[in-house]
């Protein structure tokens, strides 16, 4: 009888070889994040920041933020598309940090997969190191993690956390903002990364509607479409405190636009926010029509065709709106900031869409 051969990682299902393999391939692609701030490469225990940096600061806060791109992973699964999720990645945690006027930094990822497919791993990686590169920070480091048994072979998800700073007397929020202020919508992309289970119910469980099929509407696949990358705003923002006065931005995630623009509005103003003055996208209208999901479900749960927020003073309307349109970012005054009055919550949606 041939007695057992002696267990190893290996037969456990974690490949350690593929995982080397993997780290190889993304290397390219982080270099392309690299700031001057940043010391060593990757494959060390930590990411290093040169924080001498801030120096330059009076009183620099460090901002910072977590976040994933929820079951729009499995989307990207199906397709067999993973170089634009990572995107998502960077779009999720880097905008939630330039919300308070800080600029990105660095940022670290956590890839966990059910195998290592080292080519996979890498376009992850290479989506999340193009989105650096557009949200002006580095990617320091990361961890990819095989967790067979747990995960099937070809499940995965990614989260990622990120840092920025803001000089103190520079910081943006709720305590900024005043009646009379106009509120700037800033087109999304599309869905971004928020919805997607209410979506894939809708579309796929209740409409029976196929990743493969073709939508008129969009000129483009079903799957094309629930993939388009979350659109980055981080230097956009920034870009606009440098030219006009901005009280406060809001990114319009889980929740939706009211209740995340609600968020930055103080005690005692409201925020008004009008309809007609913009067209939510045709892939809107699709969930919407095919769950039969009343408006009040789509809007606190899909941003219907806002990614960003801006509050600023009526008198630099005019620059900010100059400003985003010269780097090719659709915006327009949706509402404006009003004395709370009768109203009994921070920020409501008035009127209907534009047709």
């Amino acid at each position: 009888m041939t007695p057992p051969t002696g267990a190893s990682y290996a037969a456990a299902g974690v490949d350690i070889e593929a995982g080397d393999r993997a780290v190889e391939l993304m290397k390219e692609w982080v270099r392309k994040t690299q700031r001057p701030e940043v010391l060593g490469g990757l494959g060390g225990f930590a990411g290093l920041f040169d924080a001498s940096a801030l120096k330059r600061y009076e009183r620099p806060l460090l901002a910072s933020a977590t976040d994933g791109v929820g079951t729009k992973v499995d989307i990207a699964r199906q397709m067999g598309v993973y170089d634009t999720i990572g995107h998502d990645l960077v779009a999720m945690v880097m905008d939630d940090i330039v919300v308070c006027g800080a600029e990105p930094l660095f940022m670290t990822d956590y890839i966990c997969v059910g195998k290592v497919h080292p080519e996979r791993v890498a376009a992850v990686v290479k989506g999340i190191a193009e989105g650096c590169v557009l949200a002006g920070c580095a990617l320091v480091g990361g961890e990819t993690a095989e967790h067979p048994g747990l995960l099937g072979p070809d499940d995965f998800d990614v989260a990622g956390a990120g840092t920025g700073v803001v000089e103190a007397d520079r910081l943006l929020g709720a305590d900024r903002i005043r009646a009379g202020d106009a509120v700037i919508a800033m087109a999304s992309s599309g869905l971004h990364s928020n919805g997607y289970s209410l979506v894939r119910h809708v579309l796929f469980d209740r409409a029976g509607m196929r990743l493969e099929q073709r939508v008129e509407e969009f000129g483009r696949t079903l799957g094309e479409e629930l993939l388009e990358p979350t659109r980055i705003y981080s230097l956009d923002c920034l870009a606009l405190t440098r030219t006009a006065e901005v009280h406060a931005f809001s990114h319009i995630t889980g929740g939706g636009l009211a209740a995340n623009l609600a968020r930055v509005i103080p005690d005692g103003l409201h925020a008004a926010v009008d309809r007609s003055t913009w067209t939510p996208g045709a892939v809107f209208d699709l969930v919407g029509t095919a769950g039969r999901v009343e408006r009040l479900e789509l809007e606190k749960t899909l941003n219907m065709g806002v990614g960003m927020m801006a509050v600023v003073p009526a008198e630099s309307v005019d620059v900010a709106l100059t400003t985003l349109a010269d780097r090719g970012v659709d915006a327009w005054v949706a509402g404006e900031i009003t004395e709370r009055g009768e109203h009994t919550t921070r920020a409501t949606l008035t009127g209907d869409h534009a047709a």
